[in-house]
């Protein structure tokens, strides 16, 4: 950053000041405001905007995920620490050369994660919001992967049907009711069609696992993030459809991820 502040000092002043709005790690957060800012100007709104309750990560511009530098656009959704189960599990289930597709992908780091780190995979990744998609479309280079606009498989192209190996659907699972209770960073700046998923949290999930079927191979899978309390009707769910359910769950992300296989 250029500017006349000494940056030994500036770091002092914003820690201090993220640290009175309620930043639990103020200390990194300053040093990415620093590094992200061109001017003092520019980094006197970035801090003044995340005192605010502005996602860090929609300031600075990206995020860390799996070990991926993944771009976020302000108003789209941040990925989550604990989707890092999910990443993990598709990518021990991803063949080398098969097709994967990434469901309301969002910004598109389940995807780019799932191009490092599986060779030769055939990647779509869809999302309904504009802005998603547009950020994904950077994130999912075109040469390795394919971004659509549209709601769930209608922008699929028809040649997937019964092709697709792994099927990843980060699907908003927040019940309508409960998201009055997210912290604001999610509530008044990520969109709600990525957060609300109806009553129970699972409407979305219902409409994916119904459709799974006709889209993936036998034997392929679908996955998706729930809460634990969800996890056993997600399994209801998948079963109806056809799926053979298993949960997985880690204590240290506190992450639960269903995943359903289609039987031959």
């Amino acid at each position: 950053m250029s500017s006349n502040l000494p940056e030994s000092n500036a770091y002092s002043i914003i820690v201090s000041k993220l640290r009175s709005a309620g930043c639990v790690y103020a200390e990194e957060e300053a040093q990415l405001l620093l590094s992200a800012a061109k001017t003092l100007e520019e980094l006197e709104m970035r801090v003044e905007q995340r005192m605010a309750g502005y996602p860090l990560e929609h300031l600075i511009g990206w995020v860390d995920f799996c070990g991926q530098r993944i771009q976020i656009d302000p108003g789209v959704f941040v990925p989550r620490q604990r989707t890092g189960l999910l990443a993990k599990q598709a990518s021990i289930l991803a063949q080398n050369g098969g097709i994967v597709v990434d469901m309301c992908c969002g910004s598109g780091a389940l995807g780019a994660v799932l191009l490092a780190e599986v060779e030769h995979i055939e990647l779509h990744a869809v999302d309904i919001d504009p802005a998603a998609v547009k950020c994904a479309q950077r994130n999912i280079v075109l040469a390795k992967g394919f971004v659509y606009e549209g709601d769930l498989f209608e922008p699929l192209p028809a040649r997937l049907q019964a092709q697709v190996h792994v099927l990843i659907a980060n699907a908003p699972y927040v019940p309508t009711a409960s998201i009055q209770l997210l912290p604001q960073e999610a509530r008044i700046h990520e969109p709600h069609v990525a957060l609300d998923g109806g009553g129970d949290g699972l409407d979305v999930l219902r409409r994916v696992a119904a459709a799974a079927p006709t889209w993936l191979a036998n034997n392929g899978y679908l996955l998706v993030e729930t809460s634990a309390r969800q996890a056993p009707f997600a399994e209801e769910i998948f079963k109806l459809h056809g799926l053979l359910p298993t949960t997985i769950h880690s204590e240290e992300l506190d992450a639960t991820v269903v995943i359903g296989q289609r039987s031959m």
